[in-house]
């Protein structure tokens, strides 16, 4: 598998934004005010880009508005190529890709390494991959018949990965999921009660432990309903969809999956300062 060390660091990222944030500012030949309106932020927003007081990239959304207003491709802007030409007619819209890449290496490992420095969005099918103990893990391999031994290095792949200085990904599930399983009904009918609540205390330990890098919220699901997905910063969106994942490349499929993740942060009923605490006092009977 790839190594965590090989990602770009997300300084390199912030900087080579900033000096091209700057050449586009000086070819628009507009003040800052009017630069800013024209992508969608603040003046004052726009201003803490360029000054380099912090290494944190803007958000998706505003990154896509920049490619789209200048006519740049997002791997130019991010300094991760020298050509400024859109790829939009290179490249297909969607893909469907199997759970590994050529080399075995698993693709969402590979496409997390991609967006270092970005912030990551993330509807699980589930309990969410990282904070699954070794016996849910084990009990859901039995039924979806994946490698258990993949899985357990995956999910601690996550959580070094979302230790990393400067990680920012957000989750959002259902909080009718969480209690469900906490009951063992469902797929968890056959999950023993000992075993859900060592679950329950294994996701609040790490939830505390890596908070505020990694967040989760827990949504009202009978108001928003949605299919799991990951959206990697301004590069793709991974649908979930089974042993396969449909990723969507395109700059305005992005943003469509970026809106609705803000309806779903709206719906929230649980905040990801108290998700901790919502685990630990569920009831598992």
């Amino acid at each position: 598998m790839g190594s965590f060390s090989a990602m770009v660091d997300k300084r390199d990222l912030s900087v080579t934004f900033r000096e091209r944030l700057r050449q586009l500012l000086q070819r628009a030949d507009l003040n800052q005010s009017s630069f800013a309106a024209a992508v969608g932020i603040d003046r004052s927003a726009l201003s803490q880009l360029l000054s380099g007081s912090s290494t944190r990239l803007p958000r998706a959304e505003t990154l896509l508005n920049i490619a789209n207003e200048y006519k740049v491709s997002l791997d130019w802007l991010l300094g991760l190529s020298q050509s400024e030409a859109l790829t939009g007619e290179l490249r297909p819209s969607f893909e469907i890709e199997e759970g590994s890449s050529a080399f075995g290496e698993p693709l969402m490992t590979k496409w997390h390494a991609e967006a270092n420095g970005m912030k990551i969005r993330y509807v699980p099918a589930g309990i969410p991959d990282l904070l699954r103990t070794r016996e849910l893990i084990d009990y859901e391999s039995d039924i979806s018949r994946r490698s258990k031994e993949a899985q357990h290095g995956e999910a601690q792949l996550r959580i070094d990965y979302n230790r990393l200085p400067g990680t920012d990904m957000e989750a959002c599930m259902p909080r009718h999921t969480m209690e469900i399983f906490a009951r063992g009904l469902g797929v968890w009918t056959g999950f023993p009660e000992d075993a859900r609540k060592r679950q329950l205390e294994h996701m609040a330990t790490l939830l505390d432990d890596l908070y505020p890098g990694f967040r989760l919220y827990l949504y009202d699901g009978r108001q928003r309903y949605s299919v799991p997905y990951t959206i990697f910063g301004p590069r793709r969106v991974a649908v979930y969809v089974g042993d396969m994942y449909l990723v969507l490349n395109a700059t305005e499929l992005i943003s469509t999956f970026t809106r609705h993740f803000d309806t779903l942060i709206k719906a929230t009923e649980i905040h990801a300062h108290e998700v901790a605490a919502f685990a630990r006092a569920l009831p598992t009977r």
